[in-house]
């Protein structure tokens, strides 16, 4: 079943998002952004009747996708899953996080200051902004996400399985290697000195 359409001149009454950083800005700070490991673009799968929620970032050089089930759909809810999941990897391993216009992301502020990463948003409308992660979520849903699946009855080992799977496919932008594989290359070779 199809969403339902807005008519033409339809004005959000849900509220505006609060003051966030455009993606023109983002290649003002980071001038080799293109080449640069670190950099996540992100966004949420949505469940059956918009009930439950799941957050994919992916890494742009390493194509590596990471997914998280959070316990709703709620900016509290989204901003505590991306908190706990960057706690648990090594500070400063990611830059930036660039993300849609989507409410669930108005807890920006807090992920940025909490864990010392920039965040930028898309332009309103312009997916092709956030292409790889747009392109992901529709492997994602192929492989084992669809539309119609109820996400608060799985579990995060189910999601992470998911998400591993389309990791370990060779991908011929990666020379054939897996995502994962390029991935743990830029990871090892950032740290193996710490």
């Amino acid at each position: 079943m199809q969403g339902k359409r807005k008519p033409n001149g339809y004005k959000e009454k849900r509220g505006k998002q609060a003051f966030k950083r455009n993606i023109s800005e983002r290649k003002k700070d980071y001038v080799v952004f293109e080449e640069e490991f670190g950099h996540l673009e992100g966004d949420t799968i949505v469940g059956i009747h918009h009930k439950s929620a799941v957050i994919t970032l992916v890494e742009r050089l390493s194509k590596a996708i990471i997914a998280l089930k959070p316990e709703g759909r709620k900016a509290v809810d989204i901003e505590n899953s991306i908190n706990e999941w960057l706690q648990s990897v090594p500070k400063n391993l990611f830059k930036s996080i660039t993300f849609d216009c989507g409410k669930e992301f108005s807890n920006w502020k807090s992920i940025s200051n909490t864990n010392d990463i920039d965040i930028y948003f898309a332009d309103p409308g312009t997916p092709s902004q956030r292409g790889l992660n747009e392109h992901s979520n529709g492997l994602l849903r192929k492989d084992g996400l669809p539309k119609e699946m109820e996400f608060n009855q799985v579990n995060q080992g189910f999601i992470s399985s998911v998400a591993s799977k389309r990791n370990h496919i060779p991908r011929k932008s990666l020379n054939y290697q897996t995502p994962l594989e390029v991935f743990l290359s830029y990871v090892n070779g950032k740290f193996c000195l710490a």
